[in-house]
């Protein structure tokens, strides 16, 4: 972990049409949960793409 403070958040919306925050990282792509975790021929699958409507923009 870095200094405190150092992490950038990004709002992203969610399913219910709230927002939630995301390390600017996590801004493009999302983790898969366990149900989307393995491809059809058993690799892990690392990331998802992120649709870009659902990006709001930096925490103010």
């Amino acid at each position: 972990m870095g200094k405190t403070g150092t992490t950038q958040w990004i709002k992203i919306k969610n399913r219910k049409g709230g927002q939630r925050l995301v390390p600017s990282k996590y801004q493009t792509y999302k983790k898969p949960g366990p149900n989307q975790k393995y491809t059809s021929d058993g690799k892990r699958r690392r990331r998802i793409k992120r649709s870009p409507k659902s990006i709001l923009g930096a925490k103010t």
